[in-house]
């Protein structure tokens, strides 16, 4: 934002470029517009005249456009201009077929994207998890902000080893149960640091479904 600020005041302020930009808009050209008005919005999120012209803008060009994705992009970019991100029912995406059919090492990956990596760069922090129904370990470590695993391997440094079965692991990530829970009733056990594990979970970010694409 501060960027866009500074490149608005190189271009001689709000006005000026907005009186700019509609003449180009008048021209057709589209893509220079969509440029520099973003850089308005950015500069100014509230500046209701810029927001409108980069919607027109990317409406043009959505009209234009050959593909339909990026068709797509335009449209749903114009709408947020002129509407804000609007907060529709989020869709279920991890379902139990979706979740059941990833192997150990998608669903790893999966933790390590949802790793907020700020917040663990300090960490150092690693665990074993056995599989009794594969047969199998994985070494997982969280260093540098990162989360990394390896199969077949056990630490026998680890804060604390896990031991559970894949449909345990399929019912705490579908919400059918909490980790607790199944702690609790004795389907997963976990023996050594506890809380070195729950401070790893809570380093894990959940996404909000919907977010903004082309605004602040």
């Amino acid at each position: 934002m501060e960027t866009a600020k500074r490149r608005i005041a190189y271009m001689g302020g709000a006005d000026a470029v907005l009186e700019r930009a509609r003449a180009d808009y008048e021209r057709g050209e589209y893509r220079w517009v969509a440029q520099v008005v973003n850089d308005m919005v950015f500069a100014d999120p509230d500046n209701r005249a810029a927001r409108e012209l980069q919607a027109d803008t990317l409406e043009q060009l959505g009209y234009q456009a050959e593909s339909g994705p990026w068709r797509n992009f335009y449209l749903s970019a114009a709408q947020e201009l002129r509407h804000g991100v609007r907060q529709l029912p989020t869709p279920v995406t991890a379902s139990p077929d979706t979740i059941r059919g990833m192997s150990l090492e998608m669903y790893f990956d999966y933790l390590a994207i949802r790793l907020n990596g700020p917040a663990a760069a300090d960490e150092m922090l690693r665990f074993n998890a056995t599989f009794t129904d594969l047969d199998t370990t994985y070494d997982l470590v969280v260093a540098n902000g990162v989360l990394n695993y390896t199969k077949g391997r056990s630490d026998p440094a680890a804060d604390a080893t896990l031991t559970l079965t894949r449909s345990a692991l399929d019912d705490v990530t579908l919400g059918v149960a909490t980790f607790d829970e199944k702690v609790d009733k004795g389907e997963i056990t976990i023996e050594g640091d506890r809380a070195a594990f729950t401070r790893f979970l809570g380093l894990l970010d959940s996404f909000e479904f919907w977010f903004d694409i082309v605004t602040p």
